[in-house]
């Protein structure tokens, strides 16, 4: 088994940067994946007591597929993230500093429209991850099960649609499902697979056209009888993985 591809999100529902390694630390998650959300102005969310809230508190492709067809780019060394529409406006701004999410919030709101509810706000608490799961979680998928799910609808369904961090090979087609409870060696960081990843109407969404062409939840309880592509693991030993680093089931601990 390996690592065919790495990515993080760090704007939720917005676009994957691709990455060739990472390092992790123990109950963390990829640097600087979910680091940013776009609050909805109804969402309650507090950066200074920041607690877990389910996607639809905040921007993202389940209820706002249009924002498939923004380009965001992230740079952590300076703050900077750079979110550019269709039309080719965009703000870059430090996503790190009050000030730059104030520039980022009126971006996003008026790109939204009607879709914004009161006044959505940018928002960065470190060590916060806006994941749809309440732990901090690296999530992975088999590309197997993704060719067998292809295979059944006849389809291609675009590996973007599922957003997961690591992409791996070597194992048939549903085998880590078997891995929940079981710890796994991905390079040099050891993970504990906690559970599969169920999926939900963001998967409709085309990353390339942002339209809603494809029903993954349907097609997975048609053909397996479930609605899961991938699994979460939590880290339990930090370290370094990059493409092309083994995978190894280790077992139960």
């Amino acid at each position: 088994m390996r690592i065919e591809y790495l990515y993080r999100f760090p704007v939720k529902g917005l676009t994957a940067e691709a990455l060739e390694e990472a390092t992790v630390e123990p109950g963390g998650t990829i640097p600087w994946d979910r680091a940013f959300a776009l609050a909805q102005g109804d969402s309650g969310f507090d950066a200074g007591n920041p607690t877990w809230l389910p996607k639809a508190n905040f921007m993202c492709l389940a209820r706002n597929a249009r924002i498939a067809r923004l380009a965001a780019f992230f740079e952590p060394r300076s703050g900077t993230l750079t979110v550019r529409s269709p039309d080719g406006a965009e703000v870059a701004a430090n996503a790190l500093q009050p000030a730059g999410r104030a520039e980022l919030s009126a971006f996003l709101a008026a790109y939204l429209g009607e879709e914004a509810r009161g006044a959505p706000h940018f928002e960065y608490a470190p060590g916060h991850s806006f994941s749809d799961v309440r732990a901090k979680v690296v999530s992975l998928i088999n590309m197997a099960s993704l060719h067998d799910l292809e295979a059944k609808v006849g389809s291609r369904r675009h590996r973007r649609r599922f957003r997961a961090n690591v992409w791996f090979s070597g194992v048939p087609a549903w085998g880590e499902r078997d891995w929940i409870g079981q710890n796994i060696q991905m390079g040099g960081a050891v993970l504990k697979v906690i559970r599969n990843i169920p999926r939900c109407p963001a998967t409709e969404v085309n990353p390339e056209t942002a339209e809603r062409d494809a029903n993954p939840v349907a097609e997975l309880t048609q053909h397996f009888g479930h609605k899961d592509l991938g699994v979460y693991a939590e880290v339990v030993e930090g370290g370094h993985f990059a493409i092309g680093d083994a995978i190894e089931v280790l077992g139960t601990d």
